[in-house]
C-alpha cells in the first residue's frame, strides 16, 4: 500500500488540475481586494462615514486571519474536497449578503465572513503539494501561486472598471455567481483527498504554538515574507493617493496603472523552477535587494514628469516581482516541513505574512498623510532592509541546506 502511494506521489500533474488549482485560488482570494478601490461608492451607498470607511478592508483582513487560524488546520484532519466546498458555499452567502446590504452593519459583517470563506485559497494550495512529488513541488507551487497572486493584482481594477459601468454591487454578484460555479467544478474534478489525524481539533490549535515555536525555518520565511508583503501593502495603499495627487490620474487610470503589477506575477513560476535546481538561497537574498532597490527608486525620482511616472511603473512591477518570487520560495521551504502537518504550517506562515501587510498598509496610510512620498518611500526602503539584515544571519546548516 505504501510503495502504492509513493508511485502515485511521484506522478506527474495533470496540467489541467494545476490550471484549475491556480485559478480558483485567483477567483477566491481576488474577493479579498474587490472592495479595496470601491470604498467610496460602498460608503455612499450604506450609510458608512468616512472615518469608519477603513473598517471594510480590516474586518475582511480579519476573518481572513481568522479563517487562517482556525479554519485551514482543518485541512490536516478533514476531507479536503468536502472543507473547500463547504465554505466555498459560505463565501457565496457572504457575497450575495454584501450587495445586497441595506446598512452599513450588514455590509460590514458581510465583509468579515467574505474574509472567512476566502481562506478556501490556502486549503488548495498546500493541497496541491500533496499531488506531487518534492522534484515538482518547486513548479506546481509557483504556477498555483502564480493564478492565486494575479488574483490579488486583477481584483482591484476589475473592481474599479466594473464599478464605474455597472455600479459596486455587481462586483459581488458577479463574484457569487463565478464562484458558485467554481464550487461546482471542484467538487466533480479534485481528487478527493482523507487525512488519517492524530489530533482532535482542540489538539490541533494548540499544536500551532508548538509548531511556530519549534520550526526554525517557519519562524524565518513567514518574517521574511511579513517584511515583504508589507512593503506591497504600503506601495499599493498609497501609490493611488500618488497618482491622484501627483499626475491627476482618474478612478480608471488609477486602474489601469494597477493592472501593470500583473506583470510581477511572472516571477512566480520562475521562482519555483529555480527553487527546484537549488537556488532557494540565493534568490531569496535577491528578492529582499529587489524590494528595496524599488522603493529607492520611487524615493530618488519624487518628481511629476513623465519619467517619474514611468520609474513609478517599473517600479510597481519590480515589487510585485520580489514579492511573488519569494513568497513561493517560502512555501517550498515551509511545505518540506512535514507533511501530515502543511494545513497549519501553512495558516501559521500566511497569518504572519497578512500581519505584516496590515502593518504596511497602516503605516502608508500614516506616513502619506504626515510625510508624503518621501517619508513613504523611505519606510518602504526600511522594511526589505530589515528582511535583508535578518537574511544574513542565516546560517547554512545541513538541516537547512536540505530544504533549500
Amino acid at each position: 500500500m505504501m510503495d502504492m502511494r509513493q508511485q502515485v506521489k511521484k506522478a506527474p500533474v495533470p496540467t489541467w488540475i494545476i490550471f484549475l488549482l491556480a485559478s480558483a485560488c485567483g477567483l477566491i482570494v481576488a474577493n479579498l481586494y474587490y472592495a479595496q478601490t470601491v470604498i467610496g461608492p460602498i460608503s455612499i451607498t450604506t450609510g458608512l462615514s468616512s472615518a469608519a470607511a477603513g473598517l471594510i478592508v480590516t474586518l475582511t483582513q480579519i476573518g481572513y486571519v481568522i479563517g487562517l487560524l482556525f479554519i485551514v488546520p482543518l485541512s490536516d484532519i478533514t476531507e479536503n474536497r468536502r472543507l473547500v466546498v463547504l465554505f466555498l458555499i459560505a463565501l457565496v452567502v457572504a457575497l450575495i449578503a454584501a450587495a445586497f446590504s441595506p446598512t452599513a452593519v450588514v455590509f460590514l459583517t458581510a465583509s468579515l465572513f467574505i474574509g472567512i470563506g476566502s481562506v478556501v485559497a490556502q486549503i488548495l494550495v498546500p493541497y496541491a503539494t500533496y499531488l506531487t512529488s518534492e522534484e515538482q513541488r518547486g513548479r506546481v507551487v509557483g504556477n498555483v501561486m502564480s493564478g492565486l497572486l494575479l488574483g490579488i493584482m486583477l481584483a482591484r481594477p476589475v473592481a474599479s472598471f466594473i464599478t464605474s459601468l455597472f455600479g459596486w454591487q455587481t462586483v459581488f454578484v458577479f463574484s457569487a455567481i463565478v464562484i458558485t460555479l467554481l464550487m461546482l467544478l471542484l467538487s466533480r474534478a479534485l481528487p478527493a483527498r482523507q487525512p488519517e489525524p492524530t489530533l482532535k481539533y482542540g489538539q490541533l490549535i494548540v499544536s500551532l504554538g508548538t509548531l511556530f515555536r519549534t520550526m526554525p525555518l517557519l519562524r524565518r520565511r513567514a518574517f521574511y515574507q511579513a517584511s515583504l508583503f508589507g512593503a506591497f501593502s504600503l506601495f499599493w495603499t498609497t501609490v493611488p493617493l500618488r497618482l491622484a495627487n501627483d499626475f491627476d490620474m482618474s478612478q480608471q487610470g488609477i486602474a489601469w496603472f494597477a493592472l501593470a503589477g500583473v506583470g510581477g506575477a511572472i516571477a512566480a513560476p520562475i521562482a519555483g523552477r529555480l527553487a527546484d535546481r537549488g537556488l532557494t538561497r540565493i534568490l531569496t537574498g535577491a528578492a529582499m535587494v529587489i524590494a528595496a532597490a524599488s522603493f529607492g527608486l520611487a524615493y530618488v525620482f519624487q518628481s511629476h514628469s513623465t519619467l517619474a511616472l514611468i520609474l513609478l511603473v517599473i517600479v510597481a512591477i519590480t515589487l510585485d516581482m520580489a514579492v511573488s518570487g519569494n513568497l513561493v520560495l517560502g512555501q517550498r521551504i515551509i511545505y518540506s516541513l512535514g507533511s501530515e502537518a502543511r494545513g497549519r504550517v501553512n495558516g501559521i506562515f500566511m497569518s504572519i505574512f497578512f500581519v505584516g501587510g496590515a502593518i504596511g498598509s497602516s503605516l502608508g496610510s500614516w506616513s502619506y498623510a504626515n510625510g508624503g512620498w518621501s517619508l513613504t518611500t523611505l519606510i518602504g526602503l526600511i522594511m526589505p532592509l530589515l528582511a535583508l539584515v535578518y537574511y544574513f544571519t542565516e546560517k547554512k546548516a545541513a538541516v537547512v541546506s536540505k530544504h533549500l
